[in-house]
């Protein structure tokens, strides 16, 4: 009887405390909107948790609609991850409307973060260069009139381009930035964030200089590429791109536009014209037909790779790999 009244008492006085006990706070839900950006938000919390994606596979943000599996981790999410409406621009209404229980980060916002305009018109050689550690000429304003029946394709003035992560330096900005908000949503983590940041940082700079030294031997080769997306690569490490075969990826450009740029590439006796793995082939191989430019492939968006902490990394040696390969003059 003794022992059968104690076990009684015994379990009134856990059942009070766990009543009186502060409840388990859940870990919170973080989403990433494409895999560039997952990739920096997973390093920084490499060791705890992972991040949700939302662009997943080989889809591209700019023809991207939102899966209902993406919608529900929206609604669920308290720190939503992406670049801005510049590039990811189906995400802007769902957040709007779906994450409104939810932190959102927009890295193009984020302090340090250098952001650059998209170039007019599809010839671009004759725009004037940021400075920054080699590109410190400035050229005059190409005069280059596009069809009319092509103006369509033109980015509107003072639109900014969204592809931020391919400058290392705003890597690292948007790295901190990273950093400061898990912290703030996460503070039990916040010595793991803090010192994944601060390996993160370090990393990129070794990448960086890396990267520096896998294209200094081709700095200079004029080449053209499927969209003006590689502007933010193209200032940091001197790159001399001469245009675009079109402004706005999910617009083709017209048959006047392609004929002006395969023109454009004797002209400048470009090295190579760059396509991506999301974008057909077809326009490319028009546009080097009966010249000597080689056709290479760029992969902004990692959309062959699996995602997690070290795509960054493998994005950005990819990039250069193939930039350097394709534009020597000896491969």
């Amino acid at each position: 009887m003794y022992a059968t009244k104690r076990a009684a008492s015994i379990c009134a006085t856990l059942l009070a405390v766990l009543a009186t006990a502060p409840a388990a706070q859940a870990d919170p839900e973080i989403i990433a909107s494409i895999k560039p950006i997952h990739s920096l938000v997973a390093g920084v919390m490499e060791g705890d948790l992972a991040p949700k994606l939302v662009v997943e596979g080989a889809a591209s943000p700019h023809t991207y609609s939102l899966r209902p599996s993406g919608a529900r981790a929206l609604g669920r999410a308290d720190l939503i991850f992406w670049v801005g409406h510049n590039l990811e621009p189906f995400l802007e209404k769902p957040i709007k409307s779906l994450g409104t229980g939810a932190t959102v980060v927009t890295l193009m916002d984020a302090p340090g973060v250098r952001t650059l305009a998209y170039r007019e018109g599809t010839t671009f050689e004759g725009h004037d260069h940021a400075k920054d550690d080699h590109a410190d000429e400035k050229h005059e304003e190409s005069d280059h009139n596009d069809d009319d029946h092509d103006k369509h394709d033109d980015h509107a003035d003072g639109d900014l381009d969204g592809h931020i992560w391919l400058d290392p330096v705003n890597a690292q900005a948007m790295v901190r930035a990273i950093a400061d908000a898990l912290i703030t949503a996460d503070p039990e983590h916040a010595p793991l964030y803090a010192a994944n940041a601060q390996s993160m940082h370090e990393r990129i700079e070794a990448l960086s200089t890396e990267i520096d030294a896998i294209l200094t031997p081709v700095r200079g080769q004029p080449f053209f590429v499927f969209h003006d997306a590689y502007h933010y690569m193209e200032q940091r490490y001197g790159l001399a791109a001469a245009g675009s075969i079109t402004l706005t990826p999910d617009l083709s450009p017209g048959a006047g536009r392609i004929r002006d740029i395969r023109n454009k590439v004797r002209e400048l006796g470009a090295t190579c014209v760059f396509t991506e793995p999301q974008f057909p082939t077809s326009l490319v191989d028009v546009v080097t037909a009966n010249t000597a430019a080689k056709t290479g492939l760029l992969d902004p968006l990692g959309t062959s790779l699996l995602a997690g902490p070290d795509l960054y990394f493998t994005l950005m040696r990819n990039m250069a790999t193939a930039m350097r390969a394709c534009l020597s003059r000896d491969g």
